[in-house]
C-alpha cells in the first residue's frame, strides 16, 4: 500500500526549497526543539494518538522516515515542536518502558502513565496480524491449486520448472508456518500479559479495600477515644462545679457566723 493513500498531503513536505529567511527560521525552530527535549504529558498523549493512527502503515512499509516526518508535522500543527528523530526516539523509549511494565507486577504499570495507550496499540496490531494471517493462508491454498494444475499440464515438458515451483511453494508454506507460529506465540504472550494485568488489577483492588477497612477501623477507634475523653472531661467539670459549690456554701456559712458574732459583740 502506498503511503500517499494513508498520509494527508498537508503533513508532507511537498513545498519548494525555502528562501534564506525561511531557512533561518527553520534553524531557529530546530534549535528550540533541541533546547526543550522534555515531553509533557499532553504532548505524549497527542503523539501516541497520532502514532496509533499510523501503526498500520508502519506495519506495511519498511521506509518509516516519511512516517516520522508526518508525525512531526502533525505535532507541529497541534503546537508541539518535535523533530522526526525525537519522535522516533520517544517511541523507542515508550516501547521499552511498556515492555518493562509488562515483565513486572502491577507496581510498574501504575508508575507508567501511558500503559493503557500502549496496550491498545499492540492489541490492535495483533488483531490486524491475525486477520492478515488468515487472508494469506487462503491465498496460499488457492495458489497451490493453480500451481498443481500447471504442473500436471507441463509435467513432461518442464520438469526443472516444476521442481523450482515446488521448492518455492514449500518455502512459502514454511514461511507461512513460521508466521503462524510467531502469531500464536504473540497471542499467547498477549494473553499472559492480560492475565497478569487482571491479576495486578485485582491485587490493587484488594489492597485498596484493605486500606479502606484499616482506615475505617482507625476512624472508629478515634471516635471511641473522643467519646471517652469527652465523658471524662464532663465528669471532671461536674466534680469541679460541686467543689466550687461546697466552697461557696462554707464561705457563706463562715460569713454568716462572723456577722452573727460581730452583732453579739456590738450589743
Amino acid at each position: 500500500m502506498e503511503l500517499h493513500h494513508l498520509i494527508s498531503p498537508y503533513y508532507l513536505n511537498v513545498n519548494p526549497p525555502p528562501e534564506s529567511g525561511d531557512r533561518d527560521r527553520d534553524r531557529d525552530r530546530d534549535r528550540d526543539r533541541d533546547r526543550f527535549p522534555q515531553w509533557s504529558h499532553d504532548e505524549t498523549k497527542e503523539f501516541l494518538a497520532i502514532r496509533a493512527e499510523l501503526d498500520g502503515t508502519f506495519m506495511e512499509t519498511k521506509r518509516n522516515k516519511p512516517l516520522w516526518q508526518a508525525i512531526s508535522a502533525r505535532l507541529e500543527h497541534k503546537g508541539f515542536n518535535r523533530t522526526p528523530e525525537q519522535c522516533k526516539s520517544k517511541w523507542k523509549n515508550l516501547v521499552t518502558r511498556f515492555k518493562g511494565s509488562e515483565a513486572t507486577e502491577g507496581e510498574s504499570s501504575r508508575q507508567f502513565p501511558f500503559y493503557e495507550e500502549m496496550r491498545m496499540i499492540f492489541s490492535e496490531r495483533m488483531e490486524k496480524l491475525l486477520a492478515l494471517s488468515k487472508d494469506k493462508g487462503k491465498g496460499v491454498q488457492v495458489q497451490g491449486e493453480e500451481w498443481g494444475e500447471a504442473e500436471e499440464e507441463e509435467q513432461e515438458e518442464e520438469k526443472l520448472g516444476e521442481s523450482k515451483k515446488k521448492r518455492k511453494v514449500e518455502r512459502k508454506r514454511g514461511s507461512e508456518g513460521e508466521l503462524e507460529n510467531a502469531l500464536r506465540e504473540f497471542a499467547r504472550r498477549q494473553l499472559e500479559m492480560e492475565a497478569r494485568w487482571i491479576e495486578a488489577a485485582e491485587a490493587r483492588e484488594a489492597e485498596r479495600r484493605a486500606k479502606e477497612e484499616e482506615w475505617r477501623r482507625a476512624m472508629e477507634a478515634l471516635e471511641e477515644e473522643r467519646r471517652v475523653m469527652e465523658t471524662r472531661w464532663r465528669e471532671r467539670e461536674e466534680q469541679r462545679r460541686e467543689r466550687e459549690e461546697a466552697r461557696a456554701e462554707r464561705r457563706d456559712a463562715l460569713v454568716t457566723a462572723l456577722l452573727a458574732k460581730l452583732r453579739k459583740e456590738g450589743l
